[in-house]
């Protein structure tokens, strides 16, 4: 893979990237209707798809920062994008063009005075792993390896500039209403600017490290302050397979239903014990060790639940209190999915609307186990994302709903649901991690 000796970093620039791909999509619509003609439908859509996602992702790839780091969650989404879009953008997640040797020097020097090489005992100048807002290199220090991660220049400078870039295509691809989603954004940009502090990751990273050393199955690296800094992280090196390649290929229902049993620990113990989440559950983050061991690798993206949040949301986790309601509704207030403003018919609807909702996604909090291969339960959470897409009347109503914690709350459950079900686990004890409570 070709390497970048440079990444755009002006509003113009990085403007004008945006606007390069937006012509290319033009062009394919193009083909699409001259395709229409002579092949079927569904043939034409899928080539559609195929050309933009491609057009798109290949223009954000090179942008690299929050509007690669937007591909990333949208590739989480398996039930709101075509295929092909999931396909392309999933490549975010640890595979695009890595900076050149010579910037990753630059920053060395920036940063430490020195280049990688006078730092430690050997630097690979090749990146062994290329993501959306940094790259990782393998060093050695004193006989222990090393995995080295290095920020690309200028992700910190263009984030709001990127978001004010994306801000138009969510409104119209989610049917959000301008008036009222500044608090959804300005969280989003929020943690966008803390994945870019490393710091801030170094010492998130020993705390979760240490909170969670003694849950069976699951390894960190240690982490290393003495060679790290705003823009550089060094950890250990962990020996393993991407979480998507051991998925990829046959594995024993034991070594699945172990990792899917840790997988869960690990977040179901972090939310209900630390009330802080690892808010970023793609494959890209977690490795998987030669003993079947759980290995995780980044914690860019942290998440604090607020107790004012966290009780009502898992009070609507019970089904009991789903079917009450009169404290269903009293809840959907404190989370702020039902408004004093709203008309009768926009209660009526969206109490309606989250009950079937949440009575299907919660369907895992009300059982002792649960089999996350069941296609039947994600095919019906699909089905109920496309119903619901397709109303008419929904575009008449004021959509912009919920607390703003639902938006990393949602990511991690999407991201850590899709991750159950690819891993293939079948007997997940659901409340097995308080065992694990000190």
């Amino acid at each position: 893979m070709k390497t970048l000796d440079s990444i755009p970093t002006g509003k113009i620039q990085r403007a004008g990237s945006f606007l390069k791909a937006g012509a290319k999509v033009g062009i394919n619509y193009l083909k699409y209707y001259g395709d229409k003609i002579i092949k079927d439908e569904a043939e034409a859509k899928e080539t559609l798809n195929r050309n933009n996602a491609e057009d798109i992702y290949d223009s954000l790839k090179e942008l690299k920062g929050s509007a690669l780091k937007v591909a990333q969650m949208l590739s989480m989404e398996k039930n709101m994008l075509p295929a092909a879009y999931v396909e392309k953008f999933s490549l975010s997640q640890f595979s695009v063009p890595p900076l050149s040797g010579a910037l990753v020097k630059k920053t060395f020097r920036k940063y430490f005075g020195k280049n990688p090489s006078e730092i430690f005992d050997d630097f690979s100048e090749e990146s062994v792993n290329a993501a959306s807002i940094g790259q990782v290199h393998k060093a050695v220090k004193d006989g222990k390896q090393l995995a080295v991660k290095i920020q690309y220049p200028g992700v910190k400078e263009s984030i709001s500039t990127d978001l004010k870039l994306v801000k138009p295509i969510a409104i119209k691809m989610f049917n959000i209403q301008k008036e009222g989603s500044d608090k959804y954004f300005q969280e989003v940009e929020e943690k966008l600017f803390e994945e870019t502090d490393y710091t801030l990751e170094l010492k998130r990273s020993q705390h979760f490290s240490k909170a969670c050393s003694h849950l069976p199955n699951i390894k960190f690296p240690a982490y290393y302050a003495e060679f790290s800094c705003e823009k550089i992280l060094t950890m250990d090196w962990l020996q393993g397979i991407h979480f998507s390649e051991f998925t990829s290929k046959k594995q024993s229902d034991e070594a699945k239903n172990l990792l899917g049993q840790t997988l869960w620990d690990f977040y179901m113990y972090q939310l209900h014990v630390l009330k802080q989440l690892h808010a970023d559950p793609h494959p890209g983050n977690f490795l998987i060790s030669p003993k079947n061991e759980l290995l995780v690798i980044d914690f860019g993206c942290i998440k604090e639940i607020p107790d004012d949040f966290y009780i009502p949301y898992f009070e609507l986790a019970d089904q009991k209190n789903l079917n009450d309601s009169s404290f269903f509704e009293r809840k959907l207030y404190e989370l702020e999915i039902l408004l004093p403003s709203d008309t009768e018919k926009e209660k009526s609807f969206f109490t309606q609307l989250f009950h079937e909702m949440l009575s299907l996604f919660t369907k895992p909090f009300n059982m002792d186990e649960f089999d996350f291969s069941d296609e039947s339960f994600f095919a019906e959470i699909a089905a109920l994302g496309q119903k619901y897409a397709k109303l008419n009347e929904i575009r008449d109503l004021n959509v912009n709903r919920g607390s703003k914690h639902f938006i990393y709350m949602n990511r991690t459950f999407f991201g850590l649901y899709n991750m159950m079900h690819d891993m293939g686990a079948k007997r997940v004890k659901i409340k097995n991690f308080e065992q694990f409570i000190k």
